[in-house]
């Protein structure tokens, strides 16, 4: 996220989300990301926000994420094959099995261009409602949304209307008490499973509840009316065990999960396989193939490819960067870096990066230049904290 210091007219040009007057209100540090003016930090600070998520619940603003509305032009919505076309248009641009997506279910996925490189990665719901039945909701990242709808309307667009919903905003809600907040203003969430989604009403206004989330925590992502955020943000927020999160701590805590940041971990000339993210590749697919990129990806799961993105445990206090180089024990420059910092419930810095395939293993001594100095690393299981996402 970027550290700069945006004059006046550079801020004014920024985008706001519906929340952007009551983090302002709340005392929170604004800085931009990507194209929005987003709260980094509030008045606890970065570790105390990212060890309040860990331990009870904390609040964050994903509202400029993109929240995309897929609709298949090729049978009526209602109709019994309807599910079948717009998962037939996606599954051209996506190598997930997006047909047996079940009703009320989600899907972590990516978005791949001819050469089988990461053009983003997503999140694709096919709604509750069988009368929905030939729809999808995707939620991509915002620095990728424009890119995304414009990759979609010229890969799919003839068999599906492309919408984003920029009327709608984003709160999620994680860490071990994020169900019993949530279960207050939504009757029956606490029994969801992660990665499912149910349609409810707050407020007189309609309401999609995703128990998933970004931290490696339980938690919830509610889509909402932005009209509708500030007070529902508000009601959360007075729960005792809820505090308004930033992306500092968002950050620190998805890297300790072993997440991926788009634009840092992954790119467009990153594949799925190189990424260590194969479990988005469906078995079917690999089978049958017939998405962007296929002819490379079943290279690579067949043959392996030269570099794999790799969890690193540095010793000592001093985290590394991204672009940091990474060396073998040796002295072989093996990789770079692509996201480190401090992680606070490991208490000790913690980084993901790409490293030849070779040094790639579970074990492997490492050296990372930190600051001029080669410090020891080791290669270790992904993620660095347990995940805890309820499955009932």
């Amino acid at each position: 996220m970027s550290e700069d210091h945006p004059s006046g007219d550079e801020r004014a040009a920024l985008k706001r989300t519906p929340l952007h007057a009551l983090h302002c209100a709340s005392g929170a540090k604004m800085t931009p990301f990507a194209g929005y003016d987003m709260p980094v930090q509030f008045a606890p600070g970065v570790l105390k926000e990212h060890l309040q998520t860990r331990a009870r619940a904390g609040l964050f603003d994903v509202s400029h994420m993109g929240q995309v509305r897929l609709t298949t032009r090729e049978a009526d919505a209602g109709a019994p094959d309807a599910h079948e076309a717009v998962a037939d248009a996606i599954e051209t641009v996506v190598p997930g099995d997006v047909r047996k997506l079940k009703a009320g279910r989600l899907r972590y996925s990516v978005l791949l261009n001819d050469d089988g490189g990461i053009v983003d990665d997503l999140m694709i719901t096919r709604p509750a409602d069988p009368d929905a039945a030939g729809v999808l909701f995707l939620v991509v990242n915002a620095s990728r949304k424009d890119v995304d709808v414009a990759l979609l309307r010229e890969k799919i667009g003839d068999r599906v209307d492309i919408d984003l919903a920029d009327d709608r905003a984003l709160i999620a809600l994680q860490g071990p008490a994020a169900a019993a907040v949530v279960e207050t203003a939504f009757p029956g969430a606490a029994r969801q499973t992660f990665m499912t989604m149910r349609t409810a009403a707050w407020d007189g206004a309609d309401v999609s509840v995703s128990r998933c989330g970004y931290t490696g925590e339980d938690g919830f992502e509610i889509s909402l009316p932005a009209e509708k955020a500030t007070a529902f943000a508000e009601m959360a927020c007075a729960h005792p065990d809820v505090e308004p999160i930033g992306l500092g701590a968002r950050d620190s805590l998805r890297l300790e999960a072993g997440l991926c940041l788009y634009g840092s971990d992954l790119d467009e000339t990153v594949s799925p396989v190189e990424a260590d993210l194969g479990f988005a590749i469906g078995k079917r697919r690999r089978t049958e193939g017939g998405f962007a990129g296929a002819a490379r990806i079943a290279k690579e799961l067949a043959d392996g490819t030269a570099r794999k993105r790799v969890c690193i445990k540095p010793e000592g206090r001093a985290p590394a960067r991204a672009g940091a180089e990474i060396a073998s024990a040796d002295g072989a420059s093996v990789g770079r870096v692509t996201s480190g910092g401090f992680g606070p419930s490991v208490g000790g810095p913690v980084a993901m990066g790409y490293v030849d395939a070779a040094h790639a293993a579970v074990g492997t001594p490492l050296t990372l230049t930190v600051r001029g100095k080669a410090l020891p690393a080791t290669v270790v299981e992904s993620p660095f904290v347990p995940h805890r996402y309820y499955r009932g």
